[in-house]
Parts: structure tokens; C-alpha cells; sequence
């Protein structure tokens, strides 16, 4: 058995490679959802840890997965990443890509108090207010390579083009330095979501693997 399948999670490396688009006319696609009025910030400080934790479990995102320090007991879907290890994560990422949108936008759509819920007390507050809908995040050595992680939208949100604005961001921050080796590591349901945003199998054929020994203390 490939040493690859041993990774409880299927997981892909991808290299960034625009292509160049097809002469002639087009096929007409079917229009995603408009979204309503959101904004886009690449300012980390604008995040508030606590809504991320809380959009992520929204989504069941699964990096409280792969933090798990026991392979043998991995934390479950539906447990929330720990606060201050991201926090940590979003003080060191090299580009920090949110959307927000208005909570009146959100009350009139139906999401409510429901929106930020799963448990945790973050209520709708303020018409006025504006609520984390959508993340990403890159990682980087800041020469050579990049990676792209935790890019989630909240479901009530999502196939309305919030995701792949999210990636071109951060695809286009990190060309703008020079950086090209652009990776993302994504589940076997989250590919042709990449593959939509221009992402492929890493020319080199090289295979995302995960450390799985048990640590020790």
C-alpha cells in the first residue's frame, strides 16, 4: 500500500498554473447565485478569531482534524479548532484573505441569529455590523513556495463565486511577490473546487503525506 494512504484524509499538493484561454466563442455557463453586498479585506486585524473559530465549525472544516496531537483519537468534525492556535496561525500567515457582509444583509436573507450559531454565543448584534462570511489563508517561505489553506465560505453563502474570489486573491498577492510554486491542500471533496480555481496535479507528481507517529512527551 502507497505510504499516501495511510493519511486518514485524502489530501492533494497542487501547483498554480494559469492557462491561456481557448480561442474562439466560449460556452455560455449558468450564472452562480449573486451574493449580496459583501466586502473583501486582506487585513489580518480586521479577523476576529473567535467568528473565524465559529465559520469554520459552520462549514466543518476540517484542519481540528489534522491538529489533532493523536492519530489514534482524532478530534472529531464538529469540535472547534483551538482559539489560540489560531490566533497563532493568523498572526504568522503570509496573506489573510475575509469576506464580510452586513447583518442587516444577513437578517434579510433569513441567516439571523443562526448564522454564527452551532452553540457558540455570537449573536446577530447590530444591523450595521458586519459579519466574517468567508476566509482564506497563505502560508509561505516567502521566496519560493506557497500554500493555501482553510478557505471556507458559510454555506448559506456558498456556489455564489465568494470562494474563488478568495483564491484569486491570494493567487494574485503572492504572483504579485514573485511566488509561482503556489500549493493547496484540499480533501478528495474539495478538489474540483481548486481544479475550478486553476489548480492541477503538481507536474512533478509529488503526493501531500501527513506525520502520523505519535508524539511523545
Amino acid at each position: 500500500m502507497p505510504a499516501s494512504a495511510k493519511v486518514a484524509r485524502l489530501t492533494t499538493l497542487a501547483l498554480f498554473s494559469p492557462t491561456p484561454s481557448p480561442s474562439g466563442a466560449k460556452p455560455v455557463k449558468p450564472r452562480a447565485r449573486a451574493p449580496p453586498p459583501i466586502s473583501v479585506s486582506m487585513d489580518p486585524a480586521l479577523v476576529d478569531p473567535a467568528h473565524l473559530q465559529a465559520l469554520m465549525l459552520a462549514c466543518a472544516h476540517s484542519c481540528a482534524i489534522r491538529l489533532s496531537p493523536s492519530p489514534a483519537q482524532p478530534a472529531s468534525p464538529g469540535e472547534p479548532v483551538d482559539i489560540h492556535k489560531l490566533r497563532t496561525a493568523l498572526a504568522h500567515s503570509f496573506i489573510v484573505v475575509s469576506v464580510f457582509c452586513s447583518a442587516r444583509s444577513l437578517a434579510n436573507a433569513g441567516e439571523g441569529h443562526r448564522f454564527l450559531g452551532l452553540g457558540l454565543d455570537l449573536e446577530l448584534g447590530r444591523l450595521g455590523e458586519r459579519r466574517l462570511v468567508g476566509f482564506g489563508r497563505a502560508v509561505s517561505d516567502v521566496g519560493l513556495t506557497a500554500s493555501v489553506h482553510d478557505v471556507v465560505v458559510h454555506p448559506s453563502l456558498q456556489r455564489r463565486g465568494i470562494g474563488r474570489k478568495i483564491v484569486e486573491k491570494i493567487t494574485r498577492a503572492l504572483h504579485s511577490r514573485g511566488i509561482y510554486d503556489i500549493s493547496a491542500l484540499c480533501t478528495k471533496k474539495e478538489r474540483p473546487f481548486f481544479e475550478a480555481c486553476g489548480f492541477g496535479d503538481d507536474m512533478m507528481g509529488s503526493t501531500t503525506m501527513l506525520y502520523t507517529r505519535k508524539v511523545h512527551k
